[in-house]
């Protein structure tokens, strides 16, 4: 079943994706922000829809390519080609991975701090496939395997994702069958992928796994801020700014309890009633009195009955529900 989706044709995978977040959205206590804004925008930017068309570059003009990154000094490749994305399966692929890793790390986090190291990994993960791209060029005069490669996707920073989630991890973990520490999961991943799947980029995946390992290094041993979390703040305080002049609804304030609703037991048939609202037993009709306790002032209906009688009132209540 093919789908238009924008400039896409979707064959299904995109709307399970679609499905897969809502669920996990709906079911969990805790839905990270900055993770559903990630999933959304590698989507928009997949799908182009007419709205963004003439904001959102092309993909030619953004492919990873080593070469024309030095020689151009081409940032908007540097910083924009990993949110996009070859095909519907290499997307959906990639940001159920997303989703799994985001829910885990956000949630233990907090959103800015999360929104930070997503920020600080996909610059290091840029800058190390880098480096080892012109590092081989020089070395190995390896030219067209890497420094001419090119590569998008967000696959690298779900590798550096992935070294950071198991930094500390002293389970297992399933990498596509294999069984192996979670600590090593990432290694693992990176060599059965690239038998599995030769054409993805062995250069870009390693330096996602290299920068996680970086990332990890120096949250160890440096004790400051993150730089990048002081900006992610700021940019959060000033979004928030305007709405401390907006009115705030009047608090009720005093004493005692406001908007209870706590059962109470009738001292005429001893029949616990649900509701605090009621004034009335539901079982007896006796009044409840002002203190919270029934009143010994029974309706006239009910005048005269024995205790005994009331109470197989009450049992016959509860044998016919």
């Amino acid at each position: 079943m093919e789908v238009r989706i924008g400039q896409r044709v979707s064959r299904g995978m995109l709307p399970l994706l679609a499905l897969h977040t809502f669920s996990e959205y709906y079911r969990s206590d805790s839905k990270p922000p900055v993770t559903a804004a990630l999933i959304a925008a590698n989507t928009i930017i997949y799908l182009r829809p007419s709205l963004f068309d003439s904001l959102i570059p092309p993909i030619q003009q953004v492919w990873f390519n080593p070469h024309l990154i030095l020689k151009h000094k081409d940032l908007k490749r540097f910083l924009l080609s990993p949110f996009y994305h070859i095909g519907e399966p290499h997307l959906v692929y990639n940001m159920l991975s997303l989703l799994w890793k985001g829910f885990q790390l956000e949630t233990s986090m907090g959103s800015i701090n999360f929104a930070s190291m997503v920020a600080s990994l996909l610059l290091l993960s840029q800058g190390v496939t880098l480096v080892l791209s012109k590092s081989l060029l020089l070395l190995f005069d390896y030219d067209k395997p890497y420094y001419n490669e090119y590569a998008v996707g967000f696959s690298g920073v779900l590798f550096a994702m992935k070294v950071v989630l198991n930094s500390q991890s002293s389970d297992y973990s399933y990498v596509h069958g294999v069984i192996v520490p979670s600590r090593y999961a990432a290694w693992a991943e990176l060599l059965l992928v690239q038998l599995l799947v030769p054409g993805v980029s062995f250069i870009g995946h390693l330096g996602g796994i290299l920068a996680g390992l970086l990332y990890v290094k120096l949250r160890n041993t440096y004790s400051g801020s993150n730089p990048i979390t002081l900006l992610v703040r700021g940019v959060t305080d000033f979004l928030r700014w305007p709405f401390k002049f907006l009115p705030r609804r009047g608090r009720i304030t005093g004493r005692g309890t406001v908007g209870t609703n706590r059962g109470w037991r009738c001292q005429t048939c001893t029949y616990d009633n649900d509701s605090g609202l009621r004034s009335v037993c539901e079982m007896c009709g006796t009044s409840r009195g002002v203190d919270g306790l029934s009143s010994f002032q029974r309706s006239s209906r009910l005048d005269g009955l024995p205790l005994d009688e009331l109470r197989r009132r009450r049992l016959d209540r509860f044998t016919s529900r």
